[in-house]
C-alpha cells in the first residue's frame, strides 16, 4: 500500500512538468503523475523515489515507484521513467519542495499573543498562540511565528520567514529573509564573558547582536551567542543542525554546513564552504579557511588556512586493544627519555674523538 500523501502537498504533478522545473532529463513516459517521494522500498504508484549510491542498485530492479530519479551511469539499470541529472539528490530535493510545499501561513495574530504597540507586523505575517513580539520588532511579509515564540525588542525578521514553536529570538538580533529557526532555538543568548578578579566572576556585558542572512536553517535547541561588542554573523544559506552551539562574536561563512552537537568557542572566524562533522569542539580565537573538511568528534586548537580534509578523533576500537595501547603509549614517554640520553652520549663519543694511543684511520 502506498503511503499516504503528507500535508502540504496540493496536487500532483506530471513528471514532465518535474522535469522541467527540475532541470532534469525526461526518459519515458512524462504524462504520468507523481503525488509524493517516497525511498525505494517504500514506494508505491504515484511515487517518485531516487538512487545516489550503488549499494541500492538492488532496491531499483524492485521498487514499486512510479518514477525514479537517478544519475546518467544508472539511467540504464531501469525501464521505470526517469528524472536523470548528475547530482539526483539535489534534484529530489527540488522535487520533494515542489510535491510538498510549506503551507502558507494563516495571517493575522492569535488572541492569546502579546504584540507590543510599537511593532511593525506585516498584514500578511502569522503570530501564533502565547507568542511575543516585543517593541519596535519588525515582523517581515508572511512571516510564520509559531506558539510560545519570544521575539524581542527591536528584533528584524526578513520576509517568509518561519520560526517553528518556542524559539526566541533575544532584543535587537536580525533574521534575514526565508530562514528557518527549529523548536527551542536561542538566538542572540549573552555570550559566555566573564573577567576573573581575585577568586570572583564579573560578568561581561554582551552588548553585540546576532545577525542571520538569508536562507539559513537552524536546528532545534541550537544556540548562538550575540556579540559581546561586535556582531555574531551567520552569512547567507549557512545550515546549522540541532543542538549546536556556537559562541560570541563568532563569523559563519556562507554555504557552510555544521552537524549536530558541534560546539564553537568564541570568536572563531569559519569560511566559505566549510563542512564540520557532528561533536567537532573548535577552540576559540582562531581561523578555518575557505573549504576546510572537519570530521566528526574532531577538537580543532589551533587556526586552519588550508582547504582539506582535518580528523583529529580516535576511532573505536576493541576495549582490551584499547588497554593494550595505552599502556604502550604510556612506554613512549619512557622509550623516548631512554633514545635521548643514547644519542647524547653518542655526541659526546663522536665529539671527543679518538683517544691518544689509538690507532687513526688514513684517509
Amino acid at each position: 500500500m502506498a503511503p499516504p500523501t503528507p500535508a502540504g502537498t496540493a496536487r500532483g504533478h506530471t513528471l514532465a512538468e518535474l522535469a522541467e522545473r527540475t532541470g532534469a532529463a525526461l526518459e519515458g513516459d512524462g504524462t504520468i503523475t507523481i503525488t509524493h517521494v517516497a525511498p525505494l522500498d517504500g514506494a508505491g504508484p504515484g511515487a517518485i523515489a531516487f538512487l545516489t549510491s550503488a549499494k541500492y542498485r538492488g532496491a531499483l530492479a524492485t521498487t514499486r515507484a512510479s518514477a525514479v530519479i537517478v544519475d546518467p551511469k544508472s539511467a540504464p539499470l531501469t525501464a521505470l521513467p526517469r528524472l536523470v541529472h548528475r547530482n539526483p539528490y539535489a534534484t529530489y530535493a527540488r522535487v520533494a519542495t515542489i510535491l510538498h510545499p510549506r503551507a502558507a501561513p494563516r495571517p493575522g495574530v492569535h488572541p492569546s499573543a502579546v504584540v507590543a504597540a510599537d511593532a511593525q507586523v506585516a498584514p500578511s505575517a502569522a503570530v501564533g498562540a502565547h507568542a511575543v513580539v516585543g517593541a519596535g520588532a519588525v515582523v517581515g511579509e508572511r512571516v510564520e511565528i509559531g506558539p510560545g515564540c519570544v521575539i524581542g525588542d527591536a528584533v528584524a525578521l526578513g520576509d517568509d520567514v518561519l520560526l517553528h514553536p518556542r524559539v526566541v529570538v533575544h532584543d535587537h538580533c536580525v533574521v534575514g529573509p526565508r530562514t528557518i529557526l527549529h523548536s527551542g532555538a536561542v538566538i542572540g543568548a549573552d555570550g559566555f564573558g566573564n573577567a576573573d578578579d581575585g577568586g570572583r566572576w564579573i560578568k561581561i556585558p554582551q552588548l553585540g547582536r546576532v545577525v542571520i542572512g538569508a536562507d539559513v536553517e537552524v536546528g532545534a535547541n541550537t544556540t548562538i551567542d550575540r556579540g559581546a561588542l561586535g556582531d555574531t554573523v551567520i552569512e547567507d544559506d549557512v545550515r546549522i543542525d540541532n543542538q549546536v552551539q556556537i559562541g560570541h562574536n563568532c563569523r559563519v561563512g556562507r554555504h557552510t554546513a555544521i552537524a549536530g552537537c558541534v560546539g564553537i568557542a568564541g570568536s572563531v572566524n569559519i569560511g566559505r564552504n566549510c563542512l564540520f562533522g557532528g561533536a567537532a569542539m573548535i577552540n576559540g580565537h582562531i581561523d578555518i579557511c575557505d573549504g576546510a573538511v572537519i570530521t566528526a568528534a574532531t577538537g580543532v586548537m589551533r587556526s586552519i588556512d588550508k582547504p582539506g580534509l582535518y580528523t583529529g578523533s580516535f576511532p573505536a576500537i576493541e576495549h582490551a586493544a584499547w588497554k593494550r595501547m595505552q599502556i604502550e603509549l604510556r612506554r613512549l614517554a619512557d622509550t623516548a627519555r631512554r633514545l635521548r640520553a643514547l644519542e647524547k652520549a653518542a655526541g659526546r663519543s663522536a665529539a671527543a674523538g679518538p683517544r691518544d694511543g689509538a690507532p687513526r684511520e688514513e684517509p
